[in-house]
C-alpha cells in the first residue's frame, strides 16, 4: 500500500504567477485523480491557511468527510503565516482543532528560531498533542533541532513527523544533516522523504531527479531507517518542479541506496502504522 505523507488541497491556487485553472489546479478532486492514476491508496492533507485560502482547515475537513477511506487531515494550527503564531492561547487553539475537525494530527510551520518550543506554553502545547495522540507535522530547518530535541525528550509519546527532509538544502554544510540526523536518537521522531525540489531550490526544480539532494536522503535513511521515513509528494505545490509520478519515482527508482525490502515501509507502511496509532477519527 502506498500512502502519501504530504499533500495539500486548496479551493483556490495560492501561488504566483496566477493560473487559468485556479479553482481546480489544487483541488481535492485533482488530488484524488493523481492518487488513482499512480496507485496511491491514501494520503494526508497538510492543511495550510495561506494566500486565498483562509478556510483551508474547513476545506480539508470536508475533503476527509467526502473521502474517509482515502484521506487524512493534519490541521493548520498556529503556523508562521497566521496572526496567532506563537502567541498566548495556543493550547486552547490546538484543543479546539481536535474537538471540531476530523484530524489525525496538526501541522506547524515555523520561522526563525524564537525559543517558543521550550516556553511554558510551548511545552503545554506539545504535551496536549501527546495526550490527544495527535501527530505533530512540523516544517522546520536544522536550526530548530536543539529545541525540538527538548520537546521530544520531554514527550516520548508525541509522534513528530518532520517535513521535507528536515528542511536541509543541497548546498548546506554537513552539519545541517548532522543536526537533523541527530534527532534519530529519539524514537518518536520521523522524517518525510519528500521535497527534493525544495532541497535543490525551486529555481532548479527542472533538474529531475535532483541528484544534488541525494546525499541528504541517503544520510537520513542511514540515520532513521525505513521504519521512520515516510514518502510524500507535496501535491500540488510539486507541479512547479515535477509531476506526481516523478515525486513517487524519485524515491522508488532513483534513491538507489534504499534496500528493496525497505521501500514498502517508506512508501506507506511506516505512515500507515503512525496513522493507525493516532487519535481515533471523528467524522461528523
Amino acid at each position: 500500500m502506498i500512502v502519501d505523507s504530504h499533500t495539500h488541497a486548496w479551493a483556490r491556487w495560492p501561488y504566483d504567477p496566477e493560473v487559468p485553472d485556479e479553482a481546480t489546479k489544487g483541488s481535492v478532486e485533482h488530488l484524488i485523480h493523481e492518487m488513482d492514476q499512480n496507485g496511491v491508496a491514501e494520503a494526508v492533507i497538510v492543511s495550510a491557511r495561506i494566500e486565498k485560502n483562509p478556510l483551508n482547515n474547513e476545506y480539508g475537513a470536508a475533503a476527509v468527510r467526502r473521502y474517509p477511506n482515502r484521506l487524512h487531515q493534519f490541521a493548520d494550527v498556529d503556523c508562521v503565516w497566521s496572526p496567532e503564531y506563537h502567541t498566548p492561547g495556543a493550547v486552547d487553539r490546538l484543543g479546539r482543532a481536535a474537538d471540531t475537525l476530523p484530524i489525525k494530527g496538526f501541522t506547524h510551520y515555523v520561522g526563525e528560531p524564537d525559543g517558543w518550543f521550550t516556553t511554558d506554553e510551548g511545552k503545554a502545547f506539545f504535551s496536549l498533542a501527546a495526550e490527544l495522540r495527535l501527530i505533530a507535522s512540523i516544517a522546520m530547518g536544522p536550526a530548530w533541532a536543539p529545541a525540538l530535541a527538548e520537546v521530544v525528550a520531554a514527550n516520548p509519546d508525541l509522534v513528530v513527523l518532520l517535513h521535507h527532509m528536515g528542511g536541509i538544502r543541497s548546498t548546506a554544510p554537513r552539519s545541517d544533516l548532522d543536526a537533523i540526523a541527530g534527532l534519530a536518537r529519539y524514537p518518536n521522531v520521523h522524517i518525510k522523504l519528500s521535497g527534493f525540489h525544495y532541497a535543490v531550490g525551486l529555481e532548479n526544480g527542472w533538474d529531475y531527479p535532483h541528484p544534488s539532494a541525494m546525499w541528504i536522503a541517503e544520510g537520513l535513511y542511514d540515520a532513521f531507517g525505513p521504519d521512520r521515513l515516510c514518502w510524500g509528494s507535496d501535491f500540488p505545490a510539486l507541479s512547479r518542479a515535477m509531476t506526481y509520478r516523478q515525486a513517487l519515482e524519485i524515491v522508488r527508482l532513483h534513491c538507489r541506496f534504499i534496500k528493496p525490502g525497505d521501500l514498502e515501509e517508506i512508501l506507506g507502511g511506516t505512515l500507515k502504522r503512525l496513522l493507525n496509532a493516532a487519535a481515533p477519527l471523528r467524522i461528523t
